[in-house]
């Protein structure tokens, strides 16, 4: 078994880890998104995530970081992951719905709206001029960027701005079967929106279908003058496709084996056609003896909060395979 794919050609002295958090209406549609215990409870998940990553604990609800069946959030696998290398990290705010409790730098972003019935992001352009700025301020202390992201729903809105792009895009899920023929209704209804006012603009597309991770993360990719990796799945690959259209400069994006694996997914298909690198980490939760933490490996979660990232990071700046399992399963075992 092979950690990783194949390991990305940085020699970083001053990673950091961020996390872009923010929320999308369609996480509240029943059956769209896996990242809470309820449609409602998902907006609430980015914070708990902040919380969790920052401090080491779910202090602000008594909840502990697993799914409904006992899957570890991927939250823990990024905590595991900062405490081992050491890391202080960074959470921007692009559009919350419930206020952070871990400081944030603030994009002054609102939630994300349901794009079958309006702007899913109005301010997009505002969002992505400021994610420049955030990336300016990143690059004066560092010199790798590992970008994540916390959008539950998130996939469905990567499904919409993908397809608007012109990319034939299947998207993952936290669901162990992905609910495809709902997000596939959304999907329909945004695009048909979009091609009723003719839109075309990239920003214009993320107003109508995205959410409002996406520019502000392409903002930040702008600005950045280190070396970046978007750590996530089909999310940060319509990140990807959203810079290539709009001419800058293509980062690597690194995620899970479990994301790559999903047959109802064409994660690979759609990096070849985006032109974009792609790093996989198998941490082969099924072989640690935790039966909550191979729930990975038949297909729940699979991916999510930079957790594939955070680990590929971990692995660059000298950590074994080995030392890095051993951390994630110490550290879910604590939350058990």
């Amino acid at each position: 078994m092979v950690f990783l794919s194949a390991k990305p050609p940085f020699h970083p002295k001053k990673p950091v880890f961020c996390a872009i958090l923010a929320n999308t209406l369609l996480s509240t549609v029943p059956g769209v998104s896996g990242a809470g215990p309820s449609a409602e409870k998902t907006l609430l998940t980015p914070v708990l995530d902040a919380e969790l990553i920052t401090n080491g604990a779910i202090t602000s609800l008594p909840v502990k970081p697993n799914t409904p069946t006992g899957c570890p959030t991927p939250a823990t696998i990024t905590r595991a992951m900062v405490e081992l290398c050491n890391l202080q990290p960074v959470f921007v705010n692009a559009g919350l719905c419930n206020a952070p409790t871990v400081p944030c730098v603030d994009a002054y972003g609102s939630a994300g709206q349901d794009p079958r019935f309006g702007m899913a992001v109005p301010h997009a352009r505002e969002l992505f001029n400021r994610g420049i700025v955030i990336g300016k301020t990143l690059s004066a202390y560092s010199d790798l960027l590992v970008l994540g992201e916390c959008v539950p729903g998130g996939t469905t809105t990567a499904l919409c701005v993908l397809r608007a792009l012109g990319y034939p895009a299947s998207v993952s899920s936290s669901f162990v079967t992905n609910p495809v023929s709902v997000k596939e209704e959304i999907c329909k209804t945004a695009l048909a929106r979009i091609a009723n006012d003719r839109a075309t603009a990239p920003l214009e597309l993320v107003q109508y279908a995205g959410d409002p991770m996406m520019p502000v993360a392409a903002g930040i990719v702008q600005g950045y003058s280190g070396n970046v990796l978007l750590a996530g799945g089909t999310q940060m690959l319509a990140v990807a496709a959203l810079i290539k259209s709009l001419g800058i400069h293509l980062p690597s994006v690194v995620t899970t084996s479990y994301v790559r694996d999903d047959v109802s997914a064409n994660v690979e298909q759609i990096a070849g056609l985006i032109g974009v690198s792609m790093y996989y980490v198998d941490p082969g939760f099924g072989e640690l003896g935790h039966a909550n933490l191979a729930r990975y490996c038949t297909g729940e979660v699979k991916e999510g909060t930079g957790a594939g990232g955070a680990m590929c990071l971990a692995h660059m700046v000298g950590h074994t395979p080995d030392e890095i399992r051993q951390k994630i399963l110490t550290t879910v075992t604590a939350f058990s």
